[in-house]
């Protein structure tokens, strides 16, 4: 049963991140019919002042005995360190041993891999810390396309609001739906989010980086909803099918197809962005014809329908 939640911080509090955990299990909710939780904020030194970085200061009340008992252990963003201290990292490792859950939010999952909670473990972090990860913890299991994963004792999650999405989870599985609904509409929050972190990520632009196919390259953006056959690509070029197929990849790093799919993708994605054209409309602007390629290609590329990344992100 989920009683007792420990949080660990470090100097260089995320605010946020450790908001959420605090929105979450610190808030006292029992007239709404969820259970009170022994909420522990705790760090190396108990009452000794962590900065956040912006003229704040938390003081943790707790040292590392409270971690002793807790049913969950949970790590907020911190600042990615070559190392973390070492008697941090063997307080997490009896918590883990005595039966306690670890959760983290974002970076905190480099915490756990520090005290070797990860090793062939399921886990995933923010995007943009996904390489990062596996390198440093190569024996990790990591999906960068989740909000999160739950790999039983172990929970991890992708960035800022993915914490609320993970807590949220856990409360549902340990408590029930019930009582998570309470926590998130007193939140202002959807019980559970649909879709990944894909689409999210800010996919760059794939460009040439030389001068040859430049030309190549504007035309089939300023006729991208032409097919394009490789012959006719390359008499553009004035080269032969085969060395124009070898300079394509050697240019851009793709192929002529998986190219244009991916600018159509992007293409797309500003539409539904931008405009309130139907997505059979978006499809046929950006060159998909139909709408049901149009999803295959964007939720392959992007981690969800077109008309769930239109509510999500649509400016109109």
């Amino acid at each position: 049963m989920l009683r007792t939640v420990a949080v660990v911080l470090f100097d260089d509090v995320s605010l946020f991140e450790f908001g959420v955990l605090a929105e979450v299990f610190g808030i006292e909710r029992v007239e709404d019919g969820v259970p009170k939780f022994d909420f522990r904020v705790c760090a190396a030194e108990a009452g000794k002042a962590l900065s956040a970085r912006n003229g704040t200061v938390v003081i943790p009340p707790y040292g590392l005995e409270g971690l002793l008992g807790a049913d969950l252990v949970a790590i907020p963003a911190t600042r990615i360190r070559e190392g973390y201290p070492p008697e941090v990292l063997d307080a997490m490792r009896q918590a883990a041993a005595s039966g306690a859950t670890m959760l983290s939010v974002c970076s905190g999952v480099f915490v756990l891999g520090a005290a070797g909670l990860l090793d062939g473990r399921r886990c995933t972090s923010h995007w943009m810390n996904v390489v990062e990860l596996a390198e440093r913890y190569p024996d990790a299991k990591i999906d960068p396309d989740v909000l999160f994963v739950d790999d039983g004792d172990l929970i991890t999650s992708a960035g800022t609001a993915a914490g609320i999405d993970a807590c949220l989870y856990l409360v549902r599985r340990e408590l029930g739906s019930e009582v998570a609904t309470r926590i998130a509409r007193r939140m202002v929050v959807p019980p559970q989010r649909d879709g990944g972190q894909r689409q999210y990520v800010d996919l760059p632009v794939p460009e040439c980086s030389a001068e040859s196919l430049q030309p190549v390259l504007t035309w089939m953006m300023e006729n991208i909803t032409v097919e394009h056959q490789a012959s006719s690509l390359a008499r553009r070029a004035a080269m032969s099918e085969r060395t124009f197929a070898r300079r394509f990849v050697a240019e851009t790093g793709t192929t002529p197809h998986k190219w244009l799919s991916m600018q159509r993708v992007l293409h797309a994605r500003h539409l539904l962005e931008e405009t309130d054209l139907g997505v059979e409309s978006v499809a046929t602007r950006s060159g998909f014809g139909t709408a049901a390629l149009l999803r295959h290609h964007f939720r392959r590329v992007v981690g969800v329908a077109p008309q769930d990344y239109r509510r999500t992100f649509s400016s109109t």
